[in-house]
């Protein structure tokens, strides 16, 4: 584990171009998904496959090969001035992945600048020029939220004006879901983007986009059962990609579905050992230990975080110039994710509070350690050495703050307030920390998880739960736990929580039936935690 937080991260995604050759040579591009691809183009004959195979890339947010792909066409056919669009939108990458590095936009603009000056493009291919050269208009990041509103209008614009254009509609469907503000509860842009894919997928049922964005789209509690359909069909439609086998998990995750979760995310790191994708496997293995976890495999989730440890001492020995590195992305939030995780989710409070803490150039990924470290302090008898870890979420709140980067600069705050709340009630300011956490767990309704994580290291309402099951206030801890269980479904420590806090408030029938439900949860579980073995004797002393 010390070695994983160490590492913490080199990932940017890296990508070889192997797994998607062999694919190639065997000649099976459907498994990339791009028969159902039929993008519109001025661009040669000659080159009209190979487009739709690099849009088929970017649906799947395979953003390396969709770029080497693009430079193909654009070597094949030199005036295809769509192929520096295609490569621009490479540039831009996941369209939820956070605040974009100058570096990035200025490398973005220069694709831009290449496709205006390529040939001679069709009005339709002009406006896609344009719009996407509205998202690198401009390094600063605080201009990045003005930015993707504007793309988003162009996009609409465009399938205003070409209203037989299906790939623009879906890839303004998609500008609509990046749009979605976090702290929107209606999720109005959401539902307006399904909208738009829906009528679509029931056309094109293996357009992997499609399958795609509908998760992207309905990946929020109230929402992910209706994306059910698309996340079981995903992974089938585009087998040679990691993030295509990875993405059902979101909606997995959303529902409770522990195995289905385990399942998809093990093919999406298989496959992303065989590429070379560090970041994309190290992300497969947050959503597996996780769901791991959930189910109290530990044994199995063990496995998952010794292959990480492994993930990340290979990329290191095979660069050790960037030795102890630490990048943005995916690979890098779950470098530090997954032993937080392995500590919180268990219980072992002494684990979490001896997490090793490695700087990181993205203040949320380095604040997960030192939440996960504060929580443990405080939990394991040590409340004034969570201290040190509480003012330093602060100050990197205030970082995030600064960037400007406001949703992270808010669950850093939160992740703050949390840990203090659980520090002031271990020095005895009980009163005090129940209000403090409950400010903080109803600050942390008001937004949504990011996408690159499965979840909050721990539920700031779930944690609720027990500090107020430990101060005797069952009712009011049960109905915590009703409410965390409603967002987070099938969660082990919010499902005993709840049969936990209705023992203790005399409420047999709902302890009776929430016991069962963790049986139910962990019924194919490799280890007997002792939470596991109280259901047992309460649902065998209920005689049920």
């Amino acid at each position: 584990m010390k070695r994983l937080s160490a590492f913490a991260m080199l990932c940017t995604l890296f990508v070889s171009s192997t797994a998607f050759a062999q694919h190639e040579a065997h000649g099976a591009p459907d498994e990339i998904g791009s028969a159902s691809v039929k993008f519109e183009t001025s661009c040669a004959p000659a080159v009209r496959d190979d487009f739709n195979k690099a849009v088929a890339l970017l649906h799947s947010f395979w953003f390396p090969e969709a770029r080497k792909m693009f430079e193909a066409v654009a070597q094949k056919d030199a005036s295809c001035a769509l192929a520096h669009w295609g490569m621009a939108m490479s540039q831009w990458g996941n369209p939820f992945g956070g605040l974009r590095q100058p570096a990035a936009v200025e490398a973005g603009r220069a694709l831009v600048a290449k496709a205006r000056a390529t040939g001679t493009p069709t009005a339709r291919e002009r406006a896609l020029i344009d719009a996407v050269a509205i998202l690198f208009s401009d390094a600063t990041p605080a201009t990045q939220r003005d930015r993707v509103l504007k793309y988003e209008a162009a996009m609409q614009k465009i399938v205003a004006d070409h209203p037989n254009d299906v790939e623009s509609r879906i890839f303004y469907g998609l500008a609509v879901t990046q749009s979605a503000s976090p702290t929107d509860k209606t999720y109005a842009k959401q539902v307006q983007a399904a909208d738009i894919f829906e009528p679509l997928f029931k056309k094109m049922p293996e357009h992997p986009g499609l399958a795609h964005y509908i998760i992207h789209a309905y990946d929020a509690p109230p929402l992910a059962e209706r994306a059910l359909e698309a996340a079981r069909r995903y992974a089938s439609l585009a087998p040679a990609i990691p993030h295509a086998l990875h993405m059902p998990s979101h909606t997995f995750t959303r529902v409770g579905y522990w195995k289905e979760s385990i399942e998809t995310n093990r093919r999406s790191a298989e496959a992303a050992r065989k590429s070379s994708g560090v970041g994309e496997e190290l992300h497969a293995l947050d959503y597996q230990t996780y769901a791991y976890l959930q189910i109290a495999q530990d044994t199995a989730a063990q496995a998952v975080v010794d292959r990480a440890i492994s993930v990340v001492t290979l990329a290191e020995d095979a660069n050790p110039a960037l030795r102890g590195a630490v990048s943005a992305g995916a690979g890098s939030f779950a470098a530090a994710a997954i032993p937080a995780r392995y500590a919180l989710e268990r219980g072992d409070w002494a684990a979490a509070a001896s997490l090793k803490v490695y700087p990181a150039n993205t203040p949320n990924t380095e604040a997960m350690t030192h939440f996960a470290r504060a929580i443990g302090a405080a939990r394991s008898g040590n409340p004034d050495a969570a201290t040190a870890d509480i003012t330093r979420l602060g100050e990197l709140a205030a970082k995030l703050a600064a960037i400007p980067d406001p949703y992270w600069a808010e669950q850093v705050r939160i992740q703050q307030r949390i840990a203090r709340a659980w520090q002031m009630y271990a020095q005895g300011q009980r009163e005090q920390g129940i209000t403090e956490l409950s400010a903080a767990a109803d600050a942390e309704d008001q937004t949504d998880k990011a996408a690159i994580s499965p979840g909050p290291l721990a539920p700031a309402r779930e944690l609720l739960g027990y500090m107020l099951l430990e101060a005797g206030r069952h009712k009011e801890a049960l109905a915590a736990f009703e409410a965390t269980m409603k967002k987070e479904p099938n969660r082990f420590r919010g499902t005993f929580g709840a049969a936990r806090a209705a023992e203790l408030a005399g409420d047999r029938a709902k302890a009776a039936t929430y016991y069962k439900q963790l049986l139910d949860i962990c019924k194919e579980a490799d280890t007997e935690r002792p939470e596991i073995t109280s259901a047992k004797k309460y649902v065998t002393s209920q005689g049920r």
